[in-house]
């Protein structure tokens, strides 16, 4: 069975152009969701729970069914296990098992790439800037407070919700610098 499915976007938001494109596409079923948003996709819940073995599951643009590569690999993922085929008309996209190179793996393969680059961006960044003298991680607290904290500690006449309130140290700051 032929499953169409569509999704506001900002030059289709009433989704006209991808009815007319999944209707000619000869779509027995049609699932619309009521809004863009990539989150409380219902419809995209309905439609995955209700496609089974020997459908197709069109939609008009890969970004009308996923937000993201990783999402569009998942929901792949989940049809092929299904055994639902899924294509996209404007990419001119179909999953096809008897493809050398199926579409699923080649775009886990770019999902891999983009978060290794995007990755490796980020060491690097990271390297340039410890080379100029920036401090990753948390800011460390100005000494004066932690000294002040761990006397109040070490007098015993304060509770431990006292001294944050009147240090800013907390807790588990507080316990770190008493172990060193």
């Amino acid at each position: 069975m032929l499953i169409g499915y569509t999704r506001p976007s900002d030059e289709d938001p009433e989704c006209k152009n991808q009815l007319v494109l999944l209707k000619n596409s000869e779509c027995m079923e049609i699932y619309s969701e009521e809004h863009a948003s990539p989150k409380n996709r219902q419809q995209l819940h309905n439609l995955m729970d209700k496609a089974s073995s020997g459908d197709l599951i069109v939609v008009s643009k890969l970004y009308t069914f996923a937000d993201s590569t990783r999402h569009l690999v998942e929901l792949l993922d989940k049809l092929e296990t299904k055994g639902v085929a899924f294509l996209s008309i404007h990419e001119n996209i179909e999953t096809n098992r008897d493809k050398e190179y199926p579409f699923s793996r080649i775009l886990r393969c770019l999902a891999d790439f983009q978060r290794d680059a995007i990755s490796e961006k980020t060491k690097a960044g990271l390297s340039v800037a410890k080379e100029k003298g920036a401090i990753s991680g948390r800011p460390r607290k100005p000494d004066e407070n932690v000294k002040k904290a761990i006397e109040m500690y070490d007098s015993k006449q304060f509770s431990l919700a006292e001294i944050k309130e009147k240090t800013g140290i907390s807790k588990s700051t507080l316990y770190r610098y008493l172990e060193n």
